[in-house]
């Protein structure tokens, strides 16, 4: 069996071509411009898969050749809530014909990028989509991409175009699922309520950060407000130093906070749990404003401006912006990262198809209490803002609030392919439980 391969690929007019030339029971669609070789029988076995479960796509592990190196490339399941644009299926899928043109019949936008994920979500609500655990086939890649650039795509101004269109594709996928939010399924948010020990409070999880805590910590200190705020850090076991550079700083500020977690008897805590202990603290304000344990804020104002812009628009969570420098706050590519693509109208939405919200986030504290944090070390505060976003106003500000440094021990540095996979499925599952709250 053949891949067909449209002139452009993606588009819905390629879709179009692909299931007006099919003339088999199955058909393979080519997605991406390297050279594939099925393994021995390897497309007889995709196929089979399919004719026996019945499903609407099929997609396997492969191998990767670069000369006489050959890698294993292992893909995750598809989950309901795997609505993400970047989701990999790898070179080559499989679908039945017949649906493959059912599905096609169904299309109504012209999209020049968008036209493959909108193929797929609506194949998606026509059947399973199953993924062969299995290397089936061999490429020979032609195009080696930066995962600094990869990652960052969605919010690349260059590509904005392209990100409409998915925002559309996906907006479309959630409104016949009955999973689009509105602006008018907002709840009042009353922000004056309860009593705290201050208005604002600056949360910083670390862990061995002797390096980059002082830096973060007098960061946070000095800025000036005209509310009282206080820093909490989670120190979770620290053992290289870090302890005692805070304890050094809480003993001239007592503005600072510490909580220790070696005084307690969990195990160990993620990121997630560290900002649970943070927030149900007594220490804890009405905002909680989150700063990275290697992160500084780029002026003395932020936490008024996010404070300011939590009364003007009744939000629920404000997040910020912010920009990407090295280590000695020098800016590299791609800078500033804003996340325009949000809008108040369709945000809620389009939060769903992409796999970040953007930072600093900030929190109005009873809500955040009311729905805490799962205790992981990936994707805790985007779950959250999806909750958040279910019901409440967020609020952005698109000036950059820190300085986000990129350094050798960033904990989202040089990730091995297993550990992508398993981020990404931990966030599939989190926009999979979104989907069925909203539904319901």
């Amino acid at each position: 069996m053949e891949a067909i391969r449209p002139h452009s690929r993606l588009s819905t007019a390629a879709m179009k071509e692909i299931a007006a030339s099919a003339d088999e029971a199955y058909t393979l669609i080519h997605l991406s411009d390297d050279t594939v070789t099925f393994n021995y029988r390897g497309a007889e076995r995709m196929q089979q898969v399919m004719r026996t479960c019945g499903c609407a796509i099929a997609y396997s592990d492969y191998i990767t050749s670069d000369g006489d190196n050959l890698t294993p490339h292992p893909l995750i399941p598809y989950q309901k809530g795997s609505v993400r644009d970047d989701f990999d299926f790898g070179k080559v899928v499989m679908v039945p014909t017949a649906l493959l043109r059912e599905a096609v019949a169904e299309m109504t936008d012209d999209y020049q990028a968008a036209g493959w994920y909108d193929l797929r979500l609506r194949l998606s609500r026509k059947g399973a989509v199953l993924h062969i655990p299995e290397p089936l086939y061999t490429v020979s890649p032609t195009v080696k991409r930066d995962s600094e650039e990869a990652h960052f795509s969605y919010v690349d101004p260059r590509n904005r175009a392209s990100q409409i269109e998915m925002e559309m594709a996906a907006t479309s996928h959630l409104r016949a699922l009955g999973a689009l939010v509105l602006p008018a399924d907002r709840k009042p948010l009353d922000l004056t309520a309860g009593e705290f020990p201050v208005e604002a409070s600056v949360i910083i999880p670390v862990r061995n950060r002797r390096r980059t805590i002082a830096d973060a910590v007098n960061s946070a200190l000095s800025q000036e407000a005209p509310f009282s705020f206080n820093v909490i850090v989670v120190d979770n076991r620290s053992t290289d130093g870090t302890s005692e550079i805070l304890a050094g700083i809480a003993a001239t500020d007592p503005r600072l906070k510490i909580i220790d977690t070696t005084a307690l008897p969990y195990a160990s805590l993620g990121i997630g749990g560290c900002w649970n202990l943070a927030i149900h603290s007594p220490y804890c304000g009405r905002f909680a404003i989150q700063l990275d344990s290697d992160d500084i804020y780029s002026s003395p104002d932020v936490l008024s401006r996010i404070v300011d812009k939590f009364h003007a628009e009744s939000c629920g969570m404000v997040i910020g912006s912010y920009m990407l420098t090295d280590f000695d706050r020098n800016i590299i590519p791609p800078g500033l990262i804003d996340h325009a693509e949000w809008t108040d109208e369709n945000g809620p939405n389009n939060a769903l198809r992409i796999n970040g919200l953007g930072a600093p986030r900030a929190f109005f504290t009873p809500l955040a209490r009311e729905i805490s944090f799962p205790d992981v070390s990936y994707g805790e505060d985007y779950a959250m803002g999806l909750a958040i976003s279910r019901d409440h106003k967020i609020g952005r500000i698109y000036d950059p609030l820190y300085f986000c440094r990129r350094w050798e021990d960033n904990t989202d540095h040089a990730l091995s392919q297993e550990r992508i996979n398993r981020n990404n499925h931990y966030k599939d599952l989190i926009r999979s439980l979104e989907l069925s709250a909203r539904i319901k």
